[in-house]
């Protein structure tokens, strides 16, 4: 299970391995260990259009499947690098491999396997998926203390193999049976009436990947740089990574809510209310500035609104598109919003090297705010998209016939 690395100012859980990698390989900083993460973004932005069709194409089994066999392969090989350009090209190999297998692709399989419930499976799957990071951040930081880093690797590619690789052979080879389906074996009527089509479709999907890059530049930089923010928010570093450490439990408890209390919303409507909550969220953080309680308000909002974004991320295109072409719809997507994440930390820290933390804090209050006012005007565009189509497929009123005198 892939993981996005946690970089930033200070000591933290994991610092020893990246210093004893960086060293091991002769880096010329430690700034260049993450930069393998970065290629890995970038390698899966590159490929994401065409791993989109190629689910929709061969099935999101066989896909994921082979998606595991290359990060396992990735990961092995990761563990027997001993140049820098070869860590580089590992983690661009392992990049295409995480795109066959990761939320991208599990979101269209599960649509593939269960249609008429897409949306619920997308939250469950969310769900259990929070626990990754922190189930393998505290293992992969064990096994490192004990077998250092390389043999660390070996083992997660093993866990992909005896593990991952079957659940998506064998579980991804059932279908929903037609009793599940709408009447006569047709799809469900969604509340958000039919797919859009045509040009409709396009600015809609372009749209989307709009709203979705500017949320991705936010938490392209919170996901690496949280404990640092909270730092430069008075935090010390041993606080810092206590607080940081609650946003997992934010997003499994977001998802919580939206799996129990917003299942009957429109994806749209959740998605309006996800992004709204992050604005705020950034307010506080500014304010917050030596006050623990207002930076402890933040990360719990900030990872609540991350945990149902993931989850809006692959049911609002499954609610506006529809399921026939869900996966490329989803590559398309999340194409720039790859590229996006492998870019925002270093953006974000030109930012804070040149005019310092607050503005630096202030841009991601401007990228989020963006993401919400565009969510705001997509959702009353697409309510006159739906409205219009309403109308023009509407039935003429029957005229009564005038009485002959």
């Amino acid at each position: 299970m892939a993981q996005r690395p946690h970089g930033g100012r200070g000591r933290r859980p994991g610092d020893h391995a990246d210093h004893s990698l960086g060293h091991e390989l002769l880096l010329p900083r430690g700034g260049f260990v993450f930069l393998g993460f970065t290629v890995a973004l970038l390698a899966m932005g590159v490929v994401s259009n065409a791993v989109g069709r190629a689910i929709d194409r061969h099935g999101g089994r066989a896909v994921m499947t082979l998606g595991t066999v290359l990060v396992s392969i990735g990961l092995f090989a990761l563990s027997q690098v001993r140049s820098e350009a070869g860590y580089l090209v590992v983690w661009a190999f392992l990049g295409l491999g995480m795109r066959l297998c990761l939320y991208d692709a599990a979101f269209a399989a599960l649509v593939q396997v269960a249609p008429s419930r897409g949306r619920k499976a997308i939250s469950y799957l969310t769900l259990f998926g929070a626990f990754a990071s922190s189930v393998f951040w505290v293992v992969g930081h064990a096994l490192e203390e004990h077998l250092g880093w390389r043999q660390t690797l070996v083992v997660f590619a093993l866990i992909n193999l005896a593990v991952c690789l079957p659940l998506h052979w064998f579980g991804l080879a059932r279908r929903e049976s037609d009793r599940s389906s709408g009447p006569a074996g047709g799809p469900v009527a969604s509340p958000d009436g039919p797919p859009l089509q045509g040009t409709t479709r396009s600015i809609a999907i372009a749209l989307f990947a709009l709203i979705m890059s500017l949320n991705g530049f936010v938490f392209g930089v919170i996901s690496v740089q949280l404990v640092p923010l909270l730092e430069a928010a008075g935090l010390a570093t041993a606080a810092a990574v206590w607080v940081a450490s609650l946003k997992g439990v934010a997003q499994f408890g977001g998802r919580v809510v939206e799996i129990v209390f917003a299942r009957n919303l429109r994806a749209i409507s959740v998605g309006r209310i996800a992004m709204g909550v992050l604005p705020p969220a950034l307010a506080l953080l500014l304010m917050g500035t030596g006050s623990l309680p207002l930076v402890v308000a933040f990360t719990l909002l900030m990872g609540a609104s991350q945990g149902v974004i993931t989850i809006v991320r692959g049911a609002v295109p499954l609610a506006l598109f529809g399921a026939q072409g869900y996966g490329a719809v989803l590559g398309l997507i999340a194409t720039p919003v790859l590229v996006v994440n492998a870019a925002a930390p270093t953006v974000f820290a030109w930012i804070v090297d040149r005019w310092g933390w607050r503005p630096g804090r202030v841009s991601l209050l401007v990228g989020c705010s963006a993401a919400w006012l565009a969510m705001e005007l997509m959702s009353r565009w697409y309510e006159r998209q739906r409205a219009a189509v309403a109308t023009v497929g509407r039935p003429p009123a029957p005229v009564q016939a005038a009485r002959v005198q």
